[in-house]
């Protein structure tokens, strides 16, 4: 047994090597000098100073933050009340057919739903742009805020809807009191969930954006066709420092929750007894 553990804590530490590694060497050689990642020269800050004095560059990134927080904050509000929708229906075969729909974009490869919004976009006369690109990422990122709000729900005891509405509380009283409050963590994950997938997504924003629009990683992918640039080094540095940030955000968000729960339980075993 013991044997076991090691072996899976080697191929643990063996995972963890070959993800972080490259981004490890690539922020290494955001701090040199030269203009390749073949040797690093001398410790400077010049990447890092170039990236703040790239207008376009900075108002990709405003644009992209913009895009990720719109798109996420609707499709957790959309997938939200489509997971309360699949678990109020009472017929199992109907559940199971709108799960399955549902899945289906998570399923799909992105290129094939990028190229689908293209040809949906274009028949419908839509210019390319803003809007395009933020419609798809709705599009995308309700079938995450699904999955993520929907266990929550199936873990909520019946009983507590029950009880709020025998002591009289309304439909809008016992959704806004009782059944949100319960599952605002899995708001929560789904909401980050969509933000992250928003943020990184390249596959379907290649495909709909236009009109002079650019995401962060369209651009990188961009300029990365053009050569290897230390100040793409350095942003995607500042990303993953930003990335790092909400996690550690949604860490605490769910310590804090996980503490208020444990408090209320303490408290209502305490007036039992």
């Amino acid at each position: 047994m013991q044997k076991k553990n090691n072996l899976g804590r080697l191929y643990l530490v063996f995972v963890f090597l070959v993800l972080y590694l490259p981004i490890a060497y690539l922020i290494y050689f955001s701090f040199s000098t030269g203009t390749t990642m073949n040797t690093f020269k001398h410790f400077t800050w010049a990447n890092y100073q170039t990236l703040f004095a790239d207008t376009r560059l900075i108002q990709i990134v405003l644009q992209t933050l913009l895009l990720a927080l719109l798109s996420s904050l609707i499709a957790t509000i959309v997938g939200t009340m489509g997971a309360l929708g699949i678990a109020g229906t009472k017929r199992m075969s109907n559940r199971n057919i709108m799960l399955s729909l549902n899945n289906i974009l998570m399923v799909s490869p992105d290129v094939i739903i990028g190229a689908s919004f293209l040809i949906l976009f274009t028949m419908l006369g839509l210019s390319l742009g803003f809007g395009s690109v933020l419609a798809s990422h709705i599009a995308f990122s309700i079938p995450i805020v699904v999955l993520m709000v929907l266990p929550r729900i199936q873990e909520m005891d019946q009983a507590l809807i029950d009880a709020a509405y025998d002591l009289g509380a309304s439909g809008p009283q016992v959704l806004n009191r009782v059944i949100l409050p319960f599952i605002t963590p899995g708001i929560v994950a789904g909401y980050f969930m969509a933000f992250t997938y928003s943020l990184d997504d390249f596959a379907v924003t290649f495909f709909v954006t236009g009109n002079g629009f650019a995401t962060l990683s369209v651009e990188i992918y961009s300029r990365a066709r053009q050569g290897i640039s230390l100040e793409i080094n350095a942003l995607s540095a500042l990303m993953f420092i930003f990335a790092l940030a909400l996690v550690l955000i949604y860490f605490f968000i769910q310590m804090h929750q996980a503490n208020v729960s444990e408090r209320n339980r303490k408290k209502a075993e305490a007036s039992e007894s």
